[in-house]
């Protein structure tokens, strides 16, 4: 079973040798091959030429994929996936805050059977108001509106069978929710406590200003997870609450012209109210009509199963 690292750079000039000598004392060891991803991201320091560097002394264990602009962690994880070759894919960051020394724990893990796993910064080692408080908050929220609890959705360092992470593009701040779609293929899931370093070259790429995004990606996780296959329960859902809505406002005028102040419908406000309630409902039962037709089509276009398998046992005679 062969082993891909990928890690995401973005001017880490000074941790990338040191961090290389690290995987080399982590994994020389190991008994399947091993390769280490490297994904610049539009750098804006030395960090290019040293991986350069380092590529030539080691092409056995290095591939060097360079972005020509920053686009983003996420889009250097996907390439660093779609350009690795092994198949169990372990993610970290190159700042040296995640230890290289966790990876064969959690390929033991991997190979006792499980599919993902997630490490867990149980001491971490940043700023606790700016960082690690809003790690926190953020991590229960993603849990509780996903399902899948997690201790830590920050902690990029993660172990994943191949089949689990592909089938699916990543855009955003999504690579934080890669264990949630995971989850949604069935992944076998298991979170294991993990180094962490402080930081000691540079300073944090992100910080509070990245909670607004994580908040607008996780509904569309949220929306992906419990309404992709079948739009029409949200849309629909919301149609016929708003159509009620305006049928009980409707009743509520009628009443009030016959029983209560006697005045005359078309001078109440409320009828208005009631006829746009109803309007909505009845457009978001259509939108959730036409979702339904754009999921078939996605599905069917590309001969796409709405399931998964894990493994087949027997013969299969066709």
């Amino acid at each position: 079973m062969n082993l891909s690292v990928i890690i995401p750079v973005y001017n880490e000039e000074d941790s990338l040798r040191l961090l290389h000598e690290a995987l080399h004392t982590a994994l020389d060891g190991l008994p399947q091959s091993w390769e280490v991803v490297y994904v610049d991201d539009g750098s804006r320091d030395r960090s290019v030429s040293v991986l350069e560097e380092l590529a030539a002394a080691d092409p056995q264990h290095i591939t060097v994929v360079a972005f020509r602009r920053n686009f983003g962690q996420t889009a250097a994880i996907a390439a660093g996936i779609d350009h690795a070759s092994g198949d169990v894919i372990v993610l970290m960051d190159a700042d040296l805050q995640n230890d290289p020394a966790d990876i064969p724990m959690m390929l033991d893990k991997i190979n006792a059977g499980y599919d993902v796993v997630s490490g867990w910064r149980v001491k971490r080692q940043d700023t606790f108001i700016t960082r690690t408080l809003p790690s926190r908050i953020a991590n229960g929220l993603i849990s509780w509106v996903t399902g899948v609890h997690l201790h830590d959705y920050g902690c990029t360092l993660k172990a994943y069978r191949r089949e689990v992470i592909t089938g699916f593009r990543l855009y955003g701040e999504m690579h934080r929710f890669i264990p949630v779609y995971a989850h949604m293929v069935g992944a076998k899931m298991l979170e294991v406590k993990v180094h962490h370093h402080p930081r000691k070259f540079g300073k944090a790429k992100y910080g509070l200003e990245r909670t607004l995004k994580i908040i607008l990606d996780l509904l569309t996780v949220k929306f992906l997870l419990s309404y992709a296959k079948k739009p029409i329960y949200l849309f629909g859902g919301a149609g016929f609450g708003l159509m009620g809505g305006g049928m009980l406002v409707l009743l509520y005028v009628i009443a009030d012209r016959l029983f209560i102040s006697g005045l005359h419908m078309n001078r109440n406000p409320l009828l208005s109210l009631s006829v746009m309630l109803f309007m909505l409902g009845f457009q978001s039962i259509l939108m959730g009509l036409l979702a339904e037709m754009l999921a078939r089509t996605y599905h069917e276009s590309q001969d796409k199963p709405t399931y998964t398998v894990r493994k087949v046992i027997g013969r299969i005679v066709e």
